[in-house]
């Protein structure tokens, strides 16, 4: 499955709500079905920074794909740690690094998270792609 069809299952799952309270909820749910991040990967070197609340993403390059994990202290936040991380785990650092994310636009997340929540969001998609940058340029 490619990138862009994980992100329009996304979209398909997120349309069958007619109501943000709904589709908070929601993300709650994703959130609670995270598994949990070891507590040795909670390190200051995995924290985001511009996220309100506590966000860490340990990455891990193996057999040219990367694996994310992560967790978040806020329940709304791990939801959308859940939906990033189901967008670009198992692929390899060129998909992760040309990925546009318009899964956000198209579910509106962005309309409807608070300010400090969409720049947390933000924050998170970079680091990701920052892994990947990396992950590209150590392993050719």
């Amino acid at each position: 499955m490619t990138i862009d069809e994980v992100q329009q299952g996304i979209i398909n799952e997120f349309s069958a709500f007619d109501d943000w309270m709904d589709k908070y909820a929601y993300l709650i749910e994703l959130g609670n079905e995270l598994p949990p991040l070891d507590e040795k990967y909670k390190t200051d070197q995995n924290i985001i920074r511009g996220c309100q609340s506590q966000v860490w993403i340990n990455a891990e390059y193996s057999e040219g794909k990367i694996e994310y994990r992560g967790e978040s202290d806020a329940l709304i936040v791990k939801g959308l740690v859940s939906l990033v991380l189901r967008v670009v785990n198992g692929r390899t650092p060129d998909e992760i690094i040309n990925a546009d994310f318009q899964f956000i636009d198209a579910i509106g997340l962005k309309e409807h998270l608070s300010p400090t929540r969409s720049n947390g969001l933000l924050a998170m998609i970079k680091q990701i792609k920052l892994y990947a940058v990396a992950f590209k340029k150590i392993n050719g």
